[in-house]
C-alpha cells in the first residue's frame, strides 16, 4: 500500500494543491496514480478544494485560481476555512504563552482562535490591532466580571480593513512606542521568495511595526497559506522565530521553510521538530514556553 493511501483528507488535499500550484494544473488520472487512491476520492478532493476557492476545476482535472494580489477576503469569508487546522494551531500556540508576559496578536482568523485559548492565562498584557481579538477578551470580562489576573488589553486605533484589523498611521504610531515579548502573527501568504505578505498596503506597514516591536515572532498559519503571495511583503522568513502550522503542510515545504525559520512546530499526526527527529510538537511547545517566560522577566510595555 502506498504511503499516500494512509494520508488524512486534509494532508492529501494539501498535496493536490501543491501539485496544482507547482505545475500550473493537474489531471485526475495523474493524481490517482500519484496518491494511490480512487478516481472518486480525487474528484471529491477537487470538489472540496474548489468550494474553498483554492483551485478551479476544469474538464479532467484542475488549475490554479487566478486571483489578484490585491484581493483581500473579509473576516467572515475566511473564518469558515480550515477550522480544524486553525483550532489545532491555536491550541499549540497558546501553550507557548507564559503568564505575566506582554504579547501582541495581529489580525486574522487564526489569531482570533488563539485569543480564546488565552483567556485563562493569568496576568497577560495583550496588544492587538484586531477588533475581533479585543472583543474576545472584553466579552469574557463582561460575562464573568473583572477576575484577578484577567488580561489587560491594548487595542490600537486605526482604519478598519475587510479582515477587521486596524491599520494606518494611528496604529503604526501606537505600536512604535511599545515593546512586547512575543508577537503572534497571522498572515495572508507565505513563500520563500516573498516571505510574509498581505494584499493590503497599509496592513503591511502596520505588520512591519509589529515585527519590529517584538522580541520574538511566532507566525500562526495553516498549510493553505503556503505559496500564496499578496501585493506587499512585510517580513522575510528569516525574521520569524517560530512557525506553528498544521500537518497538511507538504514535506517539501517543511524542508524549505526550516532552512530559514529557526523552529517549525507542526500540529497533528506529522508533528516533528526541526531541531531533533525525536522531539514532538508538544515537547517543543513546552521548551518555547519556558524560553518565552525567561525573556519576559524584564518585559517593557
Amino acid at each position: 500500500m502506498s504511503d499516500h493511501q494512509n494520508l488524512l483528507a486534509e494532508q492529501r488535499r494539501a498535496l493536490i494543491l501543491d501539485e496544482v500550484r507547482r505545475r500550473g494544473g493537474v489531471r485526475v488520472n495523474e493524481l490517482t496514480r500519484k496518491l494511490g487512491v480512487s478516481d472518486m476520492t480525487v474528484r471529491r478532493d477537487l470538489d472540496a478544494l474548489a468550494r474553498q476557492g483554492m483551485l478551479e476545476k476544469v474538464h479532467g482535472g484542475a488549475v490554479p485560481v487566478v486571483e489578484a494580489s490585491t484581493h483581500e477576503p473579509g473576516f467572515e469569508a475566511k473564518s469558515g476555512l480550515e477550522l480544524t487546522a486553525k483550532e489545532d494551531i491555536a491550541r499549540t500556540a497558546a501553550s507557548l504563552v507564559a503568564p505575566g508576559t506582554a504579547i501582541a496578536l495581529s489580525g486574522g482568523t487564526t489569531t482570533y482562535a488563539l485569543a480564546h485559548h488565552l483567556l485563562d492565562v493569568p496576568d497577560l498584557t495583550v496588544v492587538t490591532n484586531s477588533v475581533r481579538v479585543a472583543d474576545v477578551f472584553h466579552s469574557a470580562q463582561r460575562t464573568s466580571g473583572q477576575r484577578p489576573g484577567a488580561a489587560t488589553v491594548v487595542l490600537t486605533g486605526g482604519v478598519r480593513t475587510p479582515s477587521d484589523s486596524l491599520v494606518g498611521p494611528v496604529a503604526d504610531q501606537a505600536i512604535r512606542a511599545l515593546h512586547f515579548d512575543v508577537l503572534f502573527l497571522g498572515v495572508h501568504g507565505i513563500s520563500l521568495e516573498a516571505g510574509l505578505s498581505t494584499p493590503n498596503l497599509a496592513e503591511a506597514e502596520t505588520n512591519r511595526r509589529l515585527v519590529q516591536s517584538a522580541r520574538r515572532v511566532v507566525v500562526v498559519a495553516d498549510h493553505t497559506k503556503w505559496g500564496t503571495v499578496g501585493l506587499s511583503s512585510f517580513a522575510s522568513l528569516s525574521q520569524v522565530d517560530t512557525l506553528v502550522t498544521d500537518a497538511g503542510l507538504p514535506a517539501e515545504a517543511h524542508v524549505d521553510i526550516s532552512e530559514h525559520v529557526n523552529r517549525v512546530v507542526v500540529t497533528g499526526e506529522r508533528a516533528a521538530s526541526t531541531e531533533g527527529s525525536g522531539d514532538s510538537a508538544d515537547s517543543e511547545a513546552s521548551d518555547d514556553s519556558e524560553a518565552f517566560a525567561d525573556s519576559g522577566a524584564d518585559a517593557d510595555i
